[in-house]
Order: structure tokens, then sequence, then C-alpha cells
């Protein structure tokens, strides 16, 4: 190559117009990591990792989109993303490329210090948060998703059995569509606060005691978990819709049991 040819224009592929009149829902980057912070409740700054998902609709005369913008937006906002940056970050996304529609996950590991209920022994548990934003026909929406491990224990066990009851771990999911601000620890308190037990990281003998006898006290299916999550979100202002799962992995099957109720969102196929 000559010195006349470093000054030739670089030909933009994706810009160019495409003749098969296919309008792509979704295109974009999928599972970039990217450092966050993230506000506690109680007044911290929690550093983690997340996982990003960002995605655009491409209207069918275009050819491609500009991958490399997604990774420049993602970079120039500062580390410490919340809902509301993270909402900045949608509405740029969809400017800069020149979408109608546009979308964006950011999926990270959660952390919160529990005290045990009798020794007050304080450990971590960890909870699997997601943040989902979309904008599409002129609306914002902005989705918390958060999956919180319990303990079931079996109405149907504890009244036939002379001895005890099964139960199991469940995974509870609750992805709610809000309003306004909503704290991440105000999701984990709602599940935990409906299943027969919630988890903690470190226990003590005195602890296995008050949990077992606990969870005995307060049997509920898989059924009840999720009517009774799906109540308490009834008469919560701030959230305009919700899908609530329960998965029990049971201990005396070789399957789980599952339910969900969805109210103002199309649960995720």
């Amino acid at each position: 190559m000559n010195q006349r040819d470093t000054h030739l224009p670089i030909p933009d592929v994706q810009a160019t117009p495409d003749t098969r009149r296919l309008a792509i829902d979704r295109v974009g980057i999928k599972s970039i990591r990217h450092p966050v912070r993230i506000r506690e409740r109680a007044g911290g700054v929690q550093h983690t990792i997340a996982h990003f998902n960002m995605y655009v609709g491409l209207p069918h005369h275009f050819k491609g989109t500009h991958m490399s913008r997604f990774v420049e937006i993602l970079n120039a906002h500062e580390r410490e993303i919340s809902p509301d940056t993270f909402r900045l970050m949608l509405r740029e996304m969809v400017k800069k490329l020149e979408a109608a529609s546009g979308h964006i996950e950011m999926a990270f590991p959660y952390f919160v210090a529990k005290k045990a209920p009798v020794s007050g022994v304080q450990s971590l548990m960890d909870y699997e948060v997601t943040f989902i934003g979309e904008i599409r026909d002129g609306k914002e929406v902005f989705t918390l998703k958060v999956l919180v491990p319990v303990t079931s224990l079996c109405p149907c066990s504890k009244e036939i059995s002379e001895r005890g009851a099964h139960n199991q771990r469940s995974h509870v999911t609750v992805a709610a569509r809000i309003n306004t601000f909503v704290w991440i620890e105000d999701l984990i308190d709602r599940v935990e606060s409906q299943a027969s037990s919630e988890l903690w990281g470190l226990l003590k003998r005195p602890d296995e005691k008050y949990v077992t006898e606990s969870a005995y006290d307060n049997p509920k299916f898989v059924e009840d978990m999720v009517r009774d999550i799906a109540a308490d979100l009834n008469a919560d202002p701030r959230i305009a819709g919700y899908v609530v799962e329960s998965e029990n992995f049971e201990s005396i099957h070789n399957h789980s049991a599952y339910a969900m109720i969805a109210k103002g969102m199309a649960p995720e196929r």
C-alpha cells in the first residue's frame, strides 16, 4: 500500500442498505463483563462484576449495527451503576445507534450480611440480581429481578406423617416492573418473609434448631409461596407488574415442583 492509500475512506459496510426487508428484533453484544458499584440499603456501596447484554432493534433497511458502539457506551459511564444511570445508558444506546427500540440486561451477584437468628453470628448470603431496561414504541420500562434461595416444608408431608416432614431448598425468582426506586434488599425481604424459612451462610447448633422448628411451624406448598409473595407485591404501589416463580428441588422425588404467577408482565420463555 502506498502513502496515498492510507488517506482513502474506510467503507462502513454495516450502514449499507439491505434488500431482504426483514427487520431484526434484537442485535447487539452478549455476556460482556464490566465492574460496577451498587448502592446498598444500609448506606454502603458494593463492588461486583456484572454481565451485560445490550441489544437494539435493527430496521429492515440496515444491513447491520455498529457493535463497537455498545462497548463505547458501557465504558463511557462511571462504574457505579444505579437504576437511574442504567436508564441513562439505555437512552444513550438507542440514540447513538439510531434505533427505535433497545434492551439492556445487567446481571450480577449481590451479597447481604445476615446475622444468624439465635447466636447472632454474621455471614454473607449471595443472591442473583438482574437489572433489565427496555425502550419500545417510545415507552421506557425498568425491571428488577432477584433470585432468592429459601427453605420450604411440605404441608402434606407434615399432616400425614407421625414424625417429621420433608423439606427442600427452593429458588424463588421475582421480576418486578417498578415505577420508582426499590432497594434490592426490599425484594429479598419480601421473599424470605413468605418462605417456610430463610437461609443463612453460617449457623451454629442453636440456630439449626431454631431454623428446623420454624420451618416445621410454617409449612408451604410451592403454590402457597407464589401466592403469598404475589399478594404482598400487589399491595406495593411502586410495583406495576411482576412475575413470581418458585422451584422446589424436591428431597423425596426425582423432579422439582414449580409454580408461577404473572401480573402486568409476560413471563420469559
